[in-house]
């Protein structure tokens, strides 16, 4: 009831004070959408200009509806002064894109001053995200990383493909190489995996027990965090 009031009687000419109205529920809205992706992505310590893109692009969104109203040319007047701005930023992270469109979502629905579906939507898309973090979806292990070792023994491989399975949800075998010592006569194989650990914090553990298998020498563990989306 109160969404088609507003609208019926103030959206060719807005007051100061439902302006004003306007951008607090933009602002409240969209921080509501800040502390969500603070809470729910564990890389975002850093990511401090996105979250205030968060809160300021919807603020932006709710002004561009507002000028607009219900005005076709000042819609296509908007359209091409937008069609001119070219936006170089890209966003590798699809989640990422999603939470700037629901910061224009919530900018859109104040604009047009649908306050309840702006506030039920986004109260409806922030638990939703809440539930994705703490479901099987969520994936808080981002480390991707190559393992090498050498064996003297083709036989002993079996040993360490155990502890790997153990140890890794992924593990790929990238490639190999045979090296004849000549003075030995004997020859040493040198394996290189794509692993991803099922607990980062036991990549020591992991290290240390195939170095404790006999014949295996020359561990090395390099991990590093990778975008699931590359």
């Amino acid at each position: 009831m109160f969404d088609s009031f507003v609208i019926e009687n103030s959206s060719e000419n807005p007051t100061f004070v439902l302006i004003l109205y306007t951008v607090l529920f933009c602002f409240l809205l969209s921080g509501l959408l800040a502390i969500t992706y603070e809470k729910t992505s564990p890389a975002s310590k850093n990511a401090v200009n996105f979250l205030q893109s968060l809160f300021l692009i919807s603020i932006v969104t709710a002004t561009v509806m507002q000028s607009i109203g219900d005005s076709v040319a000042r819609g296509l007047g908007m359209l091409g002064v937008l069609s001119i701005i070219r936006f170089r930023t890209t966003l590798r992270d699809p989640r990422n894109l999603i939470f700037i469109f629901a910061s224009i979502a919530v900018g859109i629905a104040c604009g047009i001053y649908a306050f309840i579906i702006g506030v039920v939507g986004t109260i409806g898309f922030c638990i939703c995200a809440f539930i994705l973090r703490f479901s099987r979806y969520s994936s808080t292990n981002n480390l991707m990383g190559t393992l090498r070792f050498e064996v003297h023994s083709k036989s002993m491989i079996g040993p360490a493909e155990g502890l790997i399975d153990l140890y890794c949800n992924v593990s790929i075998l990238k490639k190999y190489k045979v090296h004849r010592m000549e003075q030995t006569q004997n020859s040493i194989i040198e394996y290189e995996y794509k692993v991803k650990l099922k607990q980062a914090k036991k990549g020591i553990e992991f290290i240390d027990r195939l170095f404790e298998i006999h014949g295996i020498e020359g561990v090395r563990l390099n991990m590093q965090e990778v975008n699931e989306d590359n």
